[in-house]
């Protein structure tokens, strides 16, 4: 339902540094991937901010629906310490409000279903995505001047 423009935007902007994550591929136990795991999850759907929430709740040692992948990875999020340690060191402050993730669509505790349901919603859950991907962009080159 969306036009041919709207459509390319959300998709190229999707596909800059700043809409890019980096997440370890090794398969431990033969199990799924934080990818894989993010991608298939009914209640993440591949949603950023959804992933961002599991791991501030890893980090929290609250269940989410990504818990027991996240667990498998521990020594990763080990690396980082802290959640404030991961955000910054992959520059997604713009993604957080003080210390609460900044959600694309209403947030019930991953009750909701994890995609838009309509044409209005998805439009806004665009808007916010291509908002942070927009603010991450020009923070990784900020920081790539500087250092």
């Amino acid at each position: 339902m969306l036009d041919e423009g709207e459509h390319e935007a959300f998709w190229n902007l999707g596909y800059t540094i700043g809409g890019m994550m980096i997440w370890p591929g090794n398969r431990i136990d033969n199990k799924q991937t934080i990818n894989a795991a993010r991608g298939f999850h009914p209640r993440i759907a591949d949603r950023f901010d959804l992933t961002v929430e599991c791991i501030r709740r890893h980090f929290a040692r609250e269940r989410s629906p990504l818990s027991d992948v996240l667990a498998r990875y521990d020594d990763f999020f080990a690396l980082f310490a802290t959640f404030g340690g991961f955000i910054d060191f992959f520059l997604l402050q713009d993604l957080l409000d003080g210390e609460r993730v900044r959600f694309a669509i209403p947030f019930n505790n991953f009750a909701m279903p994890s995609v838009p349901q309509d044409l209005a919603t998805y439009r806004r859950y665009m808007e916010l995505s291509m908002e942070f991907i927009r603010a991450r962009n020009a923070r990784i080159a900020a920081y790539a001047q500087t250092n």
